[in-house]
């Protein structure tokens, strides 16, 4: 009887119909691409393969609540005799939601407040307002999103924001008005983003104290930029990756559309994870940056580079690494910063299966650098200074992953190489 019912399921049939049932205000040429393949099926279980790929897909779109699939055999006078008819079951989201939720991360916490409109001209554009309140930034924006047709990967977004931050590590306050346009595309195994930004820049002094090399920088600043970013991402997760590698890539151009900001800069992040015995993980991670100020003009504190703290060289303060005045961190037009983490369960593997898979224990080694350099110099000289003066620091710790958003450290940290003026 079994095997009765499985050949049932190799038998070649023919997809006459696919149907879609609750649809509201979307598009029904949206759905279309997104559902196209299922006629391409060649037997049961293939249908099956497909409608739930398209499944996916139609979620992936951010329009529908839920989407059930219903597979019947065709009915009509058009109906063959191994003809199946496929149902989508939709439930389209509210045309308005809000969301409430916390925020922590880079030593700060914030309140995050969102408004969106979803599926707005009914071809999966989605308007967005959102407004974060925080311990040192406060910020609120607007920004509409539009998806390619056929081809989600591809996507516009247009931004207007304003936000307000406080860096104490340089005793700056900082508050950019401006507008953005994104376009986002897939090129074989890579991803791109391309990006326009004009941005009205405003510094000011976060205190009295502050050294007279932030006061000269501040005031009103306009930048235009173009950047490009390529990226490569096959790790298995985002959050605590055990294999896979990351390879990300990003140039950014100002002063040729405009504004006072004339600069080059170039960055990248690499990283390698490996599983290894017991359990454990092996990861390496390795990031560096150069700015190259163009036309005589000097480079603005709001974009130079910043090194040290959790994030970066661990064991030292915040941003608290390199070229400072008076205390107050001005940051670098060059830096570099590598680590290597093993990853392990905990011992005795308590809560194995459970809540215990949630936490790990973390050994690691962390080394940089962040400096300026004289660009009449030869490259020699550049890798010699970024040679100088290396920070390093090695522990352990326990690490806890929260969902698959964040993570939470408590290291205990060893720093070396201490220059005056680090903290």
């Amino acid at each position: 009887m079994i095997k009765t019912s499985l050949k049932y399921l190799w038998l070649q049939v023919v997809v006459q119909h696919v149907n879609i049932q609750g649809l509201g205000r979307t598009k029904e040429d949206l759905l279309g691409y997104e559902i196209s393949d299922v006629f391409h099926a060649k037997n049961l279980i293939d249908v099956m393969k497909k409608a739930h790929v398209a499944r996916q897909r139609l979620l992936r779109l951010g329009i529908f609540r839920d989407v059930e699939v219903l597979i019947d055999t065709s009915e009509g006078a058009d109906a063959l005799p191994n003809g199946l008819d496929v149902t989508f079951e939709v439930t389209e989201v509210k045309r308005l939601t809000g969301s409430y939720n916390t925020m922590v991360g880079n030593n700060e916490g914030s309140m995050v407040l969102g408004l969106k409109l979803p599926n707005m001209f009914g071809r999966a554009e989605k308007l967005t307002f959102q407004f974060s309140y925080g311990t040192k930034e406060t910020s609120y924006g607007l920004s509409f999103f539009k998806p390619q047709p056929g081809y989600f990967e591809r996507n516009l977004t247009l931004n207007m924001y304003k936000v307000t931050g406080q860096f104490p590590w340089s005793s700056l306050k900082e508050t950019d008005r401006g507008m953005s346009a994104e376009l986002n595309f897939p090129l074989g195994m890579t991803n791109h983003t391309l990006k326009w930004e004009g941005v009205w820049r405003e510094l000011g002094c976060l205190a009295r104290s502050a050294s007279f090399a932030v006061r000269e920088e501040s005031g009103h600043s306009l930048k235009s930029a173009l950047s490009h970013t390529v990226s490569i991402d096959s790790r298995n997760s985002a959050i605590f990756p055990s294999t896979g590698a990351l390879l990300r890539i990003n140039q950014e151009l100002a002063g040729y559309t405009g504004g006072d900001a004339s600069f080059l800069k170039e960055d990248f992040e690499l990283q390698l994870n490996r599983r290894l015995f017991w359990d454990s993980v092996l990861s390496a991670s390795l990031w560096g940056g150069m700015l190259y100020p163009i036309g005589g003009q000097p480079t603005c504190i709001a974009d130079r580079f910043y090194l040290g703290g959790p994030t970066s060289v661990r064991g030292f303060g915040m941003y608290s690494i390199g070229p400072q005045s008076e205390g107050d961190y001005l940051g670098g037009e060059a830096y570099w910063a590598g680590g290597v983490h093993l990853y392990t369960p905990l011992p005795f593997r308590p809560g194995k299966g459970g809540f215990g898979d949630l936490f790990r224990t973390h050994f690691f080694l962390n080394a940089g650098n962040l400096c300026n350099l004289n660009y009449g110099e030869g490259p020699r000289a550049h890798l010699q200074k970024l040679a100088e003066c290396i920070r390093w620091s090695y522990g352990a710790g326990i690490v806890l992953r929260l969902g698959n958003i964040a993570r939470l450290e408590l290291n205990y940290c060893v720093p070396m190489g201490v220059q005056s003026g680090d903290r």
